[in-house]
């Protein structure tokens, strides 16, 4: 099996760079035009089956394109909560003086929302078991970074850290092979 993975388009320009996890953010202007680019790359290829996060800035990212209409629609994609920190940046969150940042792990632990493990389990569970169960060849996911970071931290067998330091750029897509068990940007 072969899935396309798609970071949404980029969002409204107050949301760039934020925390954003289960907000119901936009698209921007520039991220319009990036949803209609996909549109045009996306309907070129075939798939037999299509899934995308519920949250507004994939659904959007996906509207343009033909697959739009067999997209399944699910939370099992969104990003990761951030509960109160959700829609902050870095800087903000710093600010409040509530949270300090010692390392990676101890920030995205001592943030607000989803735990960590519990998201980790869900995209698991999700590409590592519902995915194969279903036994396509080809298949479309529209995400978010963080879902797709986690995934090649998986697959790559690297820490999050790492995993977090590899771009995933918004309206960008990278193919993972479950046969050969690797990353094929495109």
């Amino acid at each position: 099996m072969r899935v396309t993975l798609v970071r949404h388009a980029e969002v409204e320009e107050k949301y760039k760079n934020c925390y954003n996890g289960h907000n119901r953010v936009g698209l921007s202007e520039n991220g319009e035009i990036q949803a209609r680019e996909l549109a045009k790359k996306l309907d070129v290829l075939k798939f037999d089956a299509v899934f995308c996060s519920d949250l507004r800035r994939a659904k959007e990212s996906i509207k343009h394109s033909m697959h739009a209409k067999d997209a399944i629609f699910t939370n099992k994609l969104r990003e990761k909560s951030w509960g109160k920190h959700e829609g902050l940046s870095f800087d903000e969150i710093i600010a409040q003086g509530e949270v300090e940042y010692i390392d990676f792990l101890q920030w995205i632990e001592a943030l607000d929302g989803e735990p960590y493990e519990e998201y980790i389990k869900r995209v698991e569970e999700f590409f590592l078991e519902f995915l194969p169960s279903l036994n396509k060849e080809s298949v479309l996911v529209v995400t978010h970074a963080g879902v797709i970071r986690v995934l090649m931290s998986i697959i790559k067998n690297i820490t999050l850290e790492e995993a977090f330091g590899i771009s995933v750029k918004n309206g960008s897509s990278v193919v993972f092979d479950f046969k050969e068990k690797n990353f094929i940007e495109e």
